[in-house]
């Protein structure tokens, strides 16, 4: 099978995918990615399996609860998940080498099976809404997000411990957040966050029916009902429960209990975020108050933000 898979693979080799300015022609590429699939499922193994385009795409956000949600989906018996993030839309070296090899990344799956890949810096990526629409415009979206404020100590956390597992020194937050006695608008943590801004990049592309929004806080604290409206938004038969989740005391977060087996997310999920002086820390609530009541009104509901 593999064999067959990787010779569908291989007519597509040359595919390049060149972004199409809004409405030219995303149909073309469309056809192109329908007749890949058709080619790689005329070698389907024995029991029906074969390599599918994802049909849903976790898009971000970086440092919102991205593996946990791809995680607790995965507990759903018609979910086949990447292992791993892709980066084929917003990463020139894999986008160039065409649907062929995207399609080469993807798990086995069978026909009824849903394929999902995650790759949180999608959502903030500038080229990634129209690349996605002109593979599948009907493709069905899952964003995760947290409070704007949390994300931001998160993602500084994320590249701390980089760093120190490395061994090297890295400044302190402050040092990040503050220039010249005023909050740094320009730390890239920051304008992740502002998710208006990408937010509408993706509706240029997408309706707001195509995109569904987790709220990141919530799967964190109580994450079933969460888990529940992802399975409604793409259309899957109720499977997962309430019991497919435990709260694990030791590591203070919820973990996953699939067919008697348990299992948390990586040590490196969780970590404690930095002290930060409360004074900054108000800083970092007033700077993104405007920016979510606009990403409010642009989605048509609020979330539990400061």
């Amino acid at each position: 099978m593999a064999t067959l898979l990787l010779g569908a693979a291989l007519l597509v080799a040359q595919l390049q995918l060149v972004p199409s300015r809004p409405g030219a022609e995303p149909q073309g590429l469309v056809r192109k990615a329908a007749t890949l699939q058709d080619e790689a499922l005329d070698g389907v193994a024995p029991n029906g399996s074969a390599q599918q385009l994802p049909q849903t795409i976790i898009i971000g956000v970086r440092k919102g609860g991205t593996r946990a949600l791809l995680e607790m989906l995965s507990l759903h018996p018609d979910v086949a998940a990447a292992e791993n993030e892709v980066h084929f839309f917003d990463w020139e070296e894999h986008y160039s080498q065409g649907l062929g090899w995207y399609l080469s990344q993807m798990p086995l799956s069978t026909p009824h099976q849903l394929t999902v890949e995650k790759t949180p810096a999608y959502f903030t990526s500038p080229k990634v809404p129209e690349r996605v629409h002109s593979m599948n415009p009907a493709i069905r979206l899952l964003l995760i997000l947290r409070d704007p404020s949390e994300r931001v100590l998160s993602d500084y956390t994320q590249v701390l411990y980089n760093h120190v597992q490395k061994r090297k020194p890295y400044p302190s937050i402050e040092e990040f957040l503050v220039r010249d006695g005023r909050l740094n608008v320009d730390y890239k943590a920051l304008n992740r966050s502002l998710y208006h801004v990408h937010m509408r990049n993706w509706l240029r592309f997408f309706p707001l029916r195509h995109i569904h929004i987790v709220d990141g806080d919530r799967l964190i604290r109580d994450p079933f009902p969460e888990i529940q409206k992802v399975e409604r938004f793409l259309k899957l038969s109720p499977q997962i429960n309430a019991s497919n989740f435990y709260f694990n005391k030791t590591k203070g977060f919820y973990c996953l209990r699939d067919s008697g087996r348990d299992r948390c997310l990586h040590e490196s999920k969780g970590r404690a975020h930095p002290q930060v002086d409360p004074k900054l820390l108000n800083k970092l609530h007033e700077y993104f108050h405007e920016p979510n009541k606009k990403f409010f009104e642009l989605v048509g509901r609020t979330f539990d933000w400061h």
